[in-house]
């Protein structure tokens, strides 16, 4: 079509886009249209959406009642400072409807554009805290290899994905990784204790090795999600949780993809019984319909950052901090999310996901499959027995992707792991669908790629 190749041209002229490389959008899809699940291109053809946009699209697409709420506080007042000394009515209900759903220690809240911004501001917090207490030494962050937290400089330094430094380098001093707890990858070296406590030891040992009155903070996902859909043991928060109060170490829940129902709680560390001293969120605050994300900072945090004088205040800020719109939006998106019960729909659709991409294990190739709620990955790798992956020529990631994709399921494949996480408003046939097409794709791309 004409009109769809000379807007693929100007794209090309004009635009640079996320991880931006000219081979990777020589033929790219133009999105025009989205319904609960599904998306349609330019070209009319329609797909699942097997990752919610970008793990964001909680509630689904065409939500219309989204775009009224948007509508309507656009015409009053669309946007305001939230600086100190100014505030809104839509913040302001924003934060107290967030005091009750998140962690019970947590009740104060400050909002952001998104994700990276979230936890820019968590690494600051994590540092004022620590100098207003007197201890100004204490200003590394502790993450985790495969973890993400955004691609600003000091975001970067935190995710724990090699791929994104390079080309940036150097990155911000004070940032260090344990391992992840990957339950099919990790190695446990000391059999008297579980995988998960045995991975979650790693961060004492980092902390002791460090100097407890050097580190401010370990920041980790619930499920790490670009990563892997990495699902730790269920005894590893605990125990990371155990560590942090030992040596005066903050944590900070990562839940800008695990928030707002994914997992099948509102907040991913309830599954653990854990709360954390920051939680940082975004994505589906808004389910992706405008730009929004935030932290939440416990009530002892709180009580320093107001307790200090006026020339040491907490100087952290964005424009668009608390923005009315975006605030407005997210109100109504955490309304559709309770009345429809989507939560609890997360659980029970991510229980059916699961149990059936589970009987997808005995073919070739398929080396693990993992989830929690809607939220799961299919792990494909060339040697069961070894755990070993194919070799980069062998383009296996690029190769699943595209297969996916012609077979109607468009979703990302990271490290050779088909990543899932639909709008929570998936129906049951749609799952199966998208379990067919992962059933049909592996052997297919399996078969034209040579073993290592």
């Amino acid at each position: 079509m004409p009109v769809i190749s000379e807007r693929i041209e100007t794209d090309h002229a004009h635009l640079l886009h996320p991880l931006h490389h000219p081979s990777a959008h020589q033929r790219p899809k133009i999105w025009v249209e989205g319904k609960g699940a599904v998306i349609k291109d330019a070209e009319g053809r329609e797909y699942i959406d097997g990752l919610a946009g970008l793990w964001n699209v909680n509630v689904g697409h065409g939500r219309r009642e989204l775009a009224q709420a948007a509508l309507e506080q656009m015409s009053t007042l669309a946007y305001s400072s939230a600086y100190a000394g100014s505030t809104n009515f839509p913040a302001i209900a924003l934060a107290e409807r967030l005091s009750g759903l998140v962690y019970p220690s947590i009740n104060t809240f400050f909002f952001t554009s998104g994700g990276a911004e979230a936890s820019e501001t968590s690494f600051k917090t994590a540092r004022f805290y620590w100098k207003a207490m007197g201890q100004p030494d204490k200003v590394k962050i502790i993450s985790r290899t495969r973890a993400y937290h955004g691609l600003t400089l000091a975001a970067m330094s935190a995710t724990g994905l090699a791929s994104f430094w390079p080309m940036f380098e150097p990155r911000v001093p004070g940032f260090l990784h344990i391992d992840a707890p990957d339950p099919y990858r990790f190695v446990n070296d000391d059999p008297s204790v579980s995988q998960g406590v045995a991975a979650a030891n790693q961060l004492e040992a980092a902390i002791l090795r460090e100097g407890p009155e050097a580190v401010a903070a370990f920041i980790a996902e619930p499920v790490q999600g670009a990563g892997g859909v990495i699902v730790p043991p269920d005894d590893y928060f605990p125990r990371i949780r155990e560590i942090c109060d030992q040596h005066d170490v903050l944590l900070i829940s990562d839940e800008v993809i695990t928030g707002f129902g994914r997992t099948g709680r509102w907040f991913g560390l309830e599954h653990y019984g854990v709360e954390p001293d920051i939680m940082q969120f975004a994505k589906g605050i808004t389910s992706g319909y405008v730009p929004l994300g935030g932290v939440g900072v416990s009530d002892k945090i709180r009580e320093i950052i107001n307790g200090v004088p006026p020339n040491k205040r907490w100087m952290h800020a964005y424009t668009y901090s608390g923005h009315p719109t975006c605030c407005a939006v997210a109100l109504k998106n955490i309304e559709i999310i309770q009345n429809e019960g989507l939560v609890e729909r997360a659980a029970d659709a991510g229980g059916r996901l699961l149990q059936k991409l589970r009987a997808l294990e005995p073919l070739d190739g398929v080396g693990h499959v993992r989830g929690k709620g809607l939220i799961a990955a299919v792990e494909v790798v060339a040697d069961k027995a070894t755990k070993q992956l194919f070799p980069p020529e062998a383009q296996m990631t690029q190769r699943l992707y595209e297969a996916l994709l012609e077979r109607g399921l468009y979703t990302r494949v990271l490290m050779d792991c088909i990543c899932l996480a639909p709008p929570l408003v998936i129906s049951d046939e749609q799952i199966d669908r998208v379990v067919e097409i992962i059933r049909e794709t592996i052997p297919a791309v399996l078969s034209d790629v040579p073993k290592r």
